[in-house]
């Protein structure tokens, strides 16, 4: 309970700086639209989304200052780092799918086992939940177990980690490439296991429209399925979703709340870079 409290704090404060971002809010104002002394909203707010509010604000001021620009404009104009910069491309490279159809995965539900364990993350608790192969599910939405278990009556769960979830849960710690890369046991259909490939190649801290993905797959006309497959990605953050936005230059939904995906674009855009 306290934790979706804080949660509930820090997307409200989130909220007041998107809003009120051109006021430049100070500290003692922003904490007292959520009747918090400074000191420890600050605290929260760090834990929680990884960056100072005022390192927040900056981020805000900067976005608007781009969306700004890209208004009038008939696509979003995108850029892709092409070399190795920090940590700008470890998606790709630590990253590795393992796919199967739902069908085949239903298949091993009999005996299939399935490891889970909520972890702390600079965006939240979150869910890993994963199989031999590598990572089936990672969700900030702790009912997300739940609905494994409905759906696969007859697999084994236990609480706790194996190796993949133990590498997710070092790089959330540490930010450093994982020694071994993570596997990702992916269900889905052929053309979402094809736009969620996309999405891995898409740099931190960059942000792309709908658009854009549709035709790194080669089918420009598929925009409404790429959201579709986008909004059914079982992978939060390791398939950077977040970084799909609008072709106007709105941050749009997310399945994971929309302050979520402003939190994670945020830490990546000031920590990543």
């Amino acid at each position: 309970m306290e934790d979706q409290y804080h949660f509930d704090v820090i997307a409200k404060a989130i909220c007041f700086i998107k809003k009120e971002h051109f006021k430049q809010p100070s500290l003692d104002e922003i904490a007292g639209h959520v009747h918090l002394s400074k000191f420890h909203f600050q605290r929260l707010f760090k834990k929680w989304v990884g960056i100072s509010p005022k390192e927040y604000l900056q981020f805000i001021t900067l976005e608007k200052a781009k969306e700004s620009l890209r208004k009038g404009q008939t696509t979003l104009e995108t850029s892709y780092d092409l070399g190795l910069s920090g940590n700008s491309r470890l998606h790709d490279l630590f990253v590795k799918i393992a796919a199967c159809t739902p069908g085949e995965f239903k298949k091993r539900g009999e005996n299939l086992n399935i490891n889970f364990k909520v972890i702390e993350t600079p965006f939240g608790l979150a869910t890993i939940a994963e199989t031999e192969r590598g990572i089936c599910s990672f969700s900030f939405d702790s009912l997300n177990i739940n609905r494994l278990k409905t759906e696969y009556t007859q697999a084994n769960f236990t609480n706790g980690l194996l190796k993949n979830g133990q590498l997710l849960q070092t790089y959330f710690k540490t930010w450093k490439a994982p020694i071994a890369p993570i596997n990702l046991d992916l269900i889905g259909t052929p053309f979402q296991i094809q736009v969620w490939n996309a999405l891995l190649q898409i740099p931190s801290s960059n942000l792309v429209a709908y658009q854009n993905i549709a035709e790194m797959i080669e089918n420009p006309k598929a925009v409404r399925a790429v959201g579709t497959a986008i909004g059914k990605n079982p992978i939060a953050y390791l398939i950077p979703c977040h970084r799909v936005i609008k072709s106007d230059g709105e941050m749009g939904n997310y399945r994971w709340t929309a302050e979520r995906k402003i939190a994670i674009n945020s830490y990546e855009a000031i920590k990543l870079n």
